[in-house]
Order: structure tokens, then sequence, then C-alpha cells
């Protein structure tokens, strides 16, 4: 048994994840603005701080199992909400976990699911700089990029914070400080969930119908109970081998917008690229 740290673990999926890592008889260090071990707010720098200390400070040993990085905010109107995206679901992710990843290292064999979103591959327009701004440390430029789309910048900025992530791990995960030290770091791409956050959608004039419309080929919400148990296996031994995968959970909706798009090949372009990844790899051995 080991001890696992939680973010949104008051509700929603993280709640879920929490209850099931408790069943199965772990210690679980949730975070959280209420009901959790560690009070905390993920939207401010100091709030990080706290969260990250007093996770460690709770794990045992210095030696985290794992971690599920639930807790984020949707796109839901308001002047100063992108700001909130942007620290919440991004930097709420990476400072934490770079913070955490020396416990999670003693541990040997960790495990970290990201939660992320198909809003990655299913919101058109989504600023390139912002993103780039994000995983280069600028909120505010990030800020910059996506206020020029008015009412539509939180949606947009919540793409860009969850292809942001998404990016973080996929590039952080196959690194010595990650893969190598025996941590596996993923992402999970959940669609249409039925948690606080998608009723609030659903509660918001001009939300509602938007979601209720899109495009979801096996009908309905997701269960946040059906996610944390793929969280739960991501967080497993038969995971050893899964690492820097973004996994689609969503009933269809990324595959009926790119069905052809991927998989997809390297193209020609870009053989120089790949032919230096590959001899740096070699020459990492």
């Amino acid at each position: 048994m080991g001890t696992y740290a939680v973010t949104g673990s008051a509700s929603g999926m993280g709640y879920q994840a929490a209850e099931r890592l408790r069943a199965a008889g772990h210690t679980v260090v949730g975070v959280d603005l209420r009901d959790a071990e560690v009070i905390a707010d993920l939207s401010t720098a100091p709030g990080r701080a706290t969260a990250a200390q007093g996770v460690l400070e709770a794990a045992e040993g210095g030696r985290l199992a794992g971690a599920v990085l639930a807790a984020g905010i949707g796109p839901t109107p308001g002047a100063d909400r992108s700001g909130l995206i942007f620290q919440i679901n991004y930097f709420g992710v990476v400072d934490l976990l770079e913070a955490w990843r020396p416990a999670l290292a003693a541990a040997k064999n960790a495990k970290v699911v990201v939660v992320g979103s198909n809003s990655t591959t299913t919101t058109p327009a989504v600023p390139r700089r912002a993103v780039r701004a994000l995983l280069a440390g600028d909120p505010e430029k990030a800020q910059r990029a996506v206020r020029l789309f008015g009412r539509a910048a939180p949606a947009l900025a919540y793409a860009a914070s969850k292809l942001a992530v998404s990016r973080w791990v996929r590039r952080h995960a196959v690194t010595p400080d990650w893969a190598g030290a025996g941590i596996r770091l993923n992402a999970l791409a959940p669609g249409a969930i039925m948690t606080p956050l998608l009723e609030n959608q659903l509660a918001t004039p001009g939300q509602a119908k938007a979601v209720r419309a899109f495009p979801v080929p096996v009908g309905g919400f997701g269960d946040a109970g059906q996610l944390a148990d793929w969280m739960l296996f991501m967080l497993s031994d038969a995971a050893d081998f899964l690492c820097g995968s973004v996994i689609f959970v969503d009933g269809g909706t990324d595959a009926y917008f790119r069905a052809d798009s991927w998989p997809k090949q390297p193209p020609v372009s870009g053989m120089p690229r790949y032919l230096w990844r590959l001899a740096t790899f070699a020459r990492r051995r």
C-alpha cells in the first residue's frame, strides 16, 4: 500500500479516484479548497506552494506512490476566467509535479495521471502562442493571446491550458528525470463527464445548448466513477509500460472529428529531427 496525492479530491473525478484508492487500502492526501487533507487554492503561486508542501509532509517516508492531478475549472464566462483557467489547469499541475518529483522518484515505480481533455483536439482556432506561452511559464502572455477573442476567450483558454499540460506531460514523461527515475507520467483526456464542472456549464445560458449538441457518438455523458476506474488502471502495475500517453475516454468524439488524422506517420520533412532524436536517445544509453 502506498501514499497517493489527489488534487480536486472533494468532487467529481478526483473524489471518485480518491475513494477508490482508499477502498483499495492506500493512503490518500487530497488537495482541494474544502473537504481535503490539504486545503489550498491552486489559482495562486502561494496556494500551490502550500499544496505541494502539505502533500510532501504527509507522504510517509518521503515517498509518493503516485498522483492524480484532477483539479481544474471550466470555460464559464467571466472577465478574469481565462487567467484562473491558466493558473489552475496548467500551473496547478506543473508546479505540483515538479515539487513532488523527488518523492515520486523515491517510490521507484510511481505512476502519475494528469487529467487533460478532448478539447485539445475538438476545439478549433486555439492560439498557438497561448500554448507556447504557458509552456514557457508566461501566463500573462497567454492571457493576451486569448483576450482578443472576447466572449470566446474562456473556451479557448480552457483548450489551450489542456493542450499545454498534455504537451508538458508528453515532453517530460520520456526524459531521464521522469521515465529514467521510474515515474510513469500519462494523461487522461475525458470528454463530457457528469461532474460539477459540466453541471455548471449545463446551468449556464448559452453553454447548455452547445454542450448538449456536441457530437458524442455513444450518446449521453460520461460517468466520473468510470473515469476513476481508468485512473486506477493507469496507477497500477498494468501501466508499467505506459509512458507519455494521452488516453481519450470521450464517447467517440475525438474519433468522430479526426478519424483519419491520427495515428499519423512522421512526415518526410520531419526526417532530420526524427534522426536527431534517434541519435540523441542512443547516446543516452
